[in-house]
């Protein structure tokens, strides 16, 4: 069996610049960028996933209000919705598409260009275990790792390549960690007041 990583939602919209931007966000796409250079065996796979909105519903707010709904983001077609420049792509072998239709945090609601889920690619990749990484920690970071635990998958998130919206919902986020089974490694990014 073999290990893979899960980059989540390293997109423009959700770094510095984007309409949904998260502080730490570029430095994050950086981050796993240099890892990836630096340990090119630690992973057997490399897979992302991407917000990928056409028509959402109501998980676009006007005003959003920040919990349910959001700003417009990662709409497809748009340049927020490309990987941010900093990330390393080449490793990818698989990107996973969410969200287009409806709210979808969990990189496990994704799927890929011929419709599989990405649960039924890491098993067909005979993946056992897998580190999660990406946008935002105390969301879609969140709901995928706890997603890859439910799944049976062995989880570990590189904390220090994760990037918080804010210190309320983090906490609530390294909570269900801890409850759910999933390995903590390193700190996240967040802002401070």
């Amino acid at each position: 069996m073999g290990n893979a990583l899960i980059i989540v939602d390293v997109q423009n919209d959700f770094c510095e610049g984007g309409s949904l931007a998260v502080a730490g966000g570029a430095g994050v796409a950086a981050g796993i960028s240099r890892l990836l250079a630096a340990e090119p065996d630690r992973w057997d796979h490399v897979v992302a996933t991407k917000d990928y909105h056409i028509d959402p519903g109501a998980h676009f707010g006007n005003p959003p209000d920040f919990v349910d709904s959001w700003p417009r983001h990662c709409v497809v077609g748009t340049a927020g919705s490309e990987f941010h420049p900093d990330l390393a792509t080449d490793r990818v072998e698989a990107i996973f598409h969410k969200g287009e239709h409806a709210a979808a945090y969990s990189g496990f609601e994704g799927h890929g260009p011929d419709g599989e889920c990405l649960a039924d690619w890491l098993r067909r990749h005979d993946v056992d275990r897998v580190d999660v990484v990406g946008i935002a920690t105390d969301h879609c970071v969140r709901a995928t790792a706890l997603d890859a635990v439910r799944e049976g998958f062995r989880t570990t998130v590189l904390l220090d390549l994760t990037a918080a919206v804010a210190r309320d919902t983090l906490d609530v986020a390294l909570r269900a960690f801890e409850g759910g089974d999933v390995t903590m490694v390193g700190e996240p990014v967040i802002r401070t007041a």
